[in-house]
């Protein structure tokens, strides 16, 4: 009988010791995942706070010229020879932030085929948009491109004397809010054109200037 007191004393101090370590353990957790939750809550705020106080929004473009002085294609050889010039504004909206364009590549197509593509920013030519400013660009695109097109829709989009033609840019952009430069994103940008042609930059219809879609 003396025996089997110590023994079961020693399992019950071993049972209060198990459930201590794991009332610790609970409580260990519990207060890890409330400083967690309240960080979470706590970052949220701060990004909603900064949203509603910079109000940030993306930056307007369009294109305001397009020529093209020659859009020629030869069944025989599937050769398209082109001469476009475009010429686009981009306009930041914001109060408080400022962009920084680091490279532009366009790329323009007709009848959903890709015939060109020209560097319209590189990092050599990147600069900051402040605020409310409009600044342009221009991308010039001259060559020729073996692709295959039906000949009688190209030679009826050539006797209305306007052709349809899609420009996808890409860029490379950051932001700055007051010394804080941050973001590394590449929006892209779509602009569906209706560009009059003729011969030595001379056309009977006017381009109408056109804003583009831009998708962040």
């Amino acid at each position: 009988m003396a025996d089997t007191q110590p023994q079961l004393n020693d399992a019950v101090a071993s049972n209060e010791r198990e459930r201590l370590h794991t009332r610790c353990c609970y409580c260990l957790f519990k207060t890890v995942w409330i400083i967690l939750v309240l960080i979470i809550i706590l970052v949220m705020v701060v990004i909603l706070v900064l949203y509603i106080v910079i109000q940030p929004r993306s930056f307007k473009f369009h294109v305001t010229e397009a020529t093209l002085s020659q859009f020629n294609y030869t069944a025989n050889d599937n050769t398209l020879r082109y001469n476009l010039v475009l010429n686009f504004t981009a306009r930041n909206p914001n109060k408080k932030l400022n962009f920084y364009y680091d490279q532009v590549v366009a790329h323009v197509s007709y009848d959903g085929v890709t015939f060109a593509s020209a560097d319209v920013i590189t990092w050599m030519t990147s600069f900051r948009q402040y605020e409310k400013n409009t600044d342009p660009m221009s991308g010039v695109f001259s060559g020729h491109h073996v692709m295959a097109l039906d000949i009688n829709d190209f030679e009826q989009d050539k006797r209305s004397g306007v052709f349809h033609i899609d420009v996808s840019l890409n860029f490379e952009t950051r932001y700055r809010l007051g010394n804080f430069i941050f973001g590394d994103t590449k929006p892209r940008v779509h602009c569906g054109l209706q560009v009059p042609f003729g011969s030595n930059g001379l056309t009977l219809i006017a381009f109408r200037p056109t804003q583009c879609l831009v998708d962040f």
